[in-house]
């Protein structure tokens, strides 16, 4: 199976994964649901400013009520002047390369999505499609499209790091 990590790495990228699985990274010793989420999110935040230099994406999938919607969507914070170039970048790939019907707009997000709010560094929380959209679904569960979909993300980081600045 063919990774994000994979393709970034091979093409001389340091990569560092926050987690590869839906599992908390919480400090030990760390009682109760809220206070380990905290911990969690703290300690992804301290990962995504370890280096100066680095371009975060934080992978997810969408979910909601009506199975209509479909599509990948950038989310991006107005606390890093960059990462709103890195959601055109991400969206712009995945509309050239995967959904050419894909009419979503990228979106600025406020405190709510910490991650990407406080992260000192360019940072896009990539949905990369609704699990609540059976065809999207269905597409997701597969490898093949999940490599088409790492290839894409691995485009638009790509495009970023190199563009003119």
């Amino acid at each position: 199976m063919l990774r994000l990590r994979d393709l970034l790495e091979v093409n001389g990228y340091e990569v560092k994964v926050t987690r590869e699985s839906d599992k908390s990274i919480h400090d030990a010793g760390i009682e109760g649901i809220a206070e380990q989420k905290s911990s969690d999110m703290d300690n992804r935040l301290a990962i995504f400013n370890e280096s100066s230099n680095a371009v975060c994406i934080s992978v997810h999938q969408n979910q909601f009520t009506d199975p209509k919607y479909s599509g990948a969507q950038m989310f991006y914070s107005g606390s890093n002047s960059t990462s709103e170039v890195l959601a055109e970048m991400l969206q712009e790939r995945f509309r050239s390369l995967l959904q050419p019907d894909n009419n979503r707009e990228i979106k600025l997000c406020g405190k709510e999505l910490f991650l990407c709010y406080y992260s000192n560094n360019p940072t896009v929380m990539a949905e990369c499609g609704f699990l609540s959209n059976p065809e999207e679904a269905a597409l997701l569960n597969t490898e093949e499209y999940r490599e088409k979909v790492a290839f894409t993300l691995f485009s638009g980081i790509n495009d970023f790091v190199n563009r003119k600045r």
